[in-house]
């Protein structure tokens, strides 16, 4: 009996804790479902294309978008972030954290390593480059380093880098995803047919992936 398959694009950002979150989520409920041929295909997200290239102090510009800590709202979502974190791995180092950096770079480079079949891995590296080892993920020579982890070229990694190349792909892709009205990420496309948003448990995350098996994927999709 043929293997039922599945394809999904896991939309995602590097800078969103709860995309690490929900990428370590999906790993769990893809083992759930032996029975099931997986495809994932990672797509970009932006969720401020606006943070210069500089970037920004991280507590100033978490302040401005969800509240000064003391107001509870961002300590809450740190607090459950940094609780659920290490049962799957995670280290959260918020507190240390200096700068909210852009992540066009970022997403050029799991772009290259999709195309390598590494763009699991390669996200993963930026998420702990980011999250728990602190480096600048919009730093060429940051990124370059992490590409070599994953087995790509360092040095052609760096000369791309120092081009645009590919920019506009990673841009036509996000809007495309925004142009079907997603606003918050991670999301999962499920066969291009439903989707299921947030960092959801591993058991939720795997009864979608039954439910996609049940009906074939649509072919109108971005890629």
């Amino acid at each position: 009996m043929r293997m039922a398959q599945v394809s999904v694009d896991l939309v995602i950002d590097v800078v969103c804790p709860w995309c690490w979150l929900g990428a370590r989520y999906w790993d769990q409920a893809r083992a759930l479902t032996p029975e099931i041929e997986v495809e994932t295909v990672l797509r970009p997200f932006q969720l401020d294309a606006s943070v210069p290239a500089s970037g920004i102090a991280y507590r100033d510009y978490m302040a401005k978008k969800i509240g000064p800590e003391e107001t509870g709202r961002w300590r809450a979502m740190r607090e459950h972030l940094q609780a659920a974190g290490p049962e799957v791995g995670i280290v959260f180092n918020f507190d240390s954290i200096a700068l909210r950096p852009n992540t066009l770079n970022a997403h050029r480079l799991i772009r290259w390593a999709r195309g390598q079949g590494r763009g699991a891995a390669m996200a993963e590296a930026v998420f702990k480059a980011f999250f728990e080892d602190l480096r600048d993920i919009n730093d060429a020579a940051t990124l370059a380093d992490l590409a070599g982890e994953v087995g790509l070229d360092p040095a052609i990694i760096a000369e791309l880098l120092a081009t645009d190349r590919d920019a506009d792909a990673v841009v036509k892709e996000e809007r495309f995803y925004r142009s079907l009205g997603v606003q918050g990420v991670p999301l999962f496309i499920f066969n291009g047919r439903f989707a299921v948003s947030g960092a959801e448990a591993p058991e939720v995350l795997a009864d979608a992936i039954r439910k996609a098996a049940e009906h074939p994927a649509q072919t109108a999709q971005q890629h």
